[in-house]
């Protein structure tokens, strides 16, 4: 079991970086599984998420993104999950999140770091965001993953020996070629501004940005004021693929998404890691 925890809350990466393994380990003619809680949704059994037919409210926005790239399990009871995946023909489990769960025997675990937030303030909940200290998460950690640049000196917080592995979120090209001009873009996210950022520096700024709270599930009166607010500035919505896996369906015309996808600094010493791991699993 390969698990994709952090040290704290919110959003680091680790859907990303947990999509990203699962097709490396599926290219090797493994058959890999992904992992996951479920954040979100009300469904407490564990279970096979269908992203055809389950909706967010259901098995929660991430366990929809999981889905659509390999077989997915979600539920809070971390062990019931594995259990059925394992059942189902897979050979690799990919644990998103759970670093701090006891209940699972990792074979490895990644810590992974969001470049642009770091550790925060560095202290535990609920005075920071942290679940436990730095050190405690780096030493049940083979490698951190920093995406993005690191620019609250996350880095030079962990132990010196162990192995950084840096990575960034590329925004898929088709989706930035289908976006109009002038945008106004939405975000429910662990941190919305990466998201802002991010359409910036791919030369499509937003003419105005609405940040929400992380998971926040839209109603009805959201979208609507959204759309309002849209056609006053005459500008076209963008959201993530986390966001829009939150929106029923017929609410998704004329909302454009914007996906991404982890770019590796050094591909060939993730690979040379991953080989390892899985040799050892």
């Amino acid at each position: 079991m390969i698990c994709c925890g952090n040290a704290g809350v919110g959003g680091s990466g680790k859907t990303p970086l947990s999509i990203d393994l699962a097709a490396r380990i599926a290219a090797q003619g493994r058959h890999p599984a992904l992992l996951t809680r479920g954040h979100g949704g009300a469904r407490k059994a564990a279970g096979r998420v269908d992203p055809r037919v389950d909706t967010a409210a259901a098995v929660g926005d991430e366990a929809l993104l999981l889905a659509e790239a390999a077989p997915t399990w979600r539920g809070p009871d971390r062990a019931a999950t594995a259990r059925l995946a394992l059942a189902n023909g897979a050979d690799v489990l990919i644990l998103d999140d759970g670093l701090q769960n006891p209940s699972l025997v990792k074979t490895a675990s990644l810590l992974v770091i969001d470049g642009g937030a770091g550790f925060g303030n560095g202290q535990a909940i609920p005075a920071g965001p942290l679940r436990e200290s730095v050190v405690s998460a780096a030493s049940r950690c083979v490698a951190a993953v920093l995406i993005g640049a690191d620019r609250c000196r996350a880095l030079a917080q962990l132990p010196p020996s162990l192995p950084v592995l840096r990575a960034a979120l590329q925004p898929n090209a088709d989706d930035l070629a289908a976006l109009p001009p002038r945008l106004l873009a939405f975000a429910g996210i662990g941190r919305p501004e990466k998201f802002f950022t991010t359409l910036t520096e791919a030369s499509h700024p937003p003419v105005e940005s609405r940040a929400f709270a992380d998971h926040r599930p839209y109603t009805a009166q959201d979208i609507t004021a959204l759309r309002a607010r849209a056609a006053e500035l005459g500008a076209a919505l963008v959201t993530t693929a986390k966001d829009y896996a939150r929106l029923p369906t017929e609410w998704r015309s004329g909302i454009a998404v914007l996906r991404v996808r982890l770019v590796w600094q050094d591909e060939a010493a993730l690979e040379r890691l991953l080989d390892r791991v899985l040799e050892a699993g």
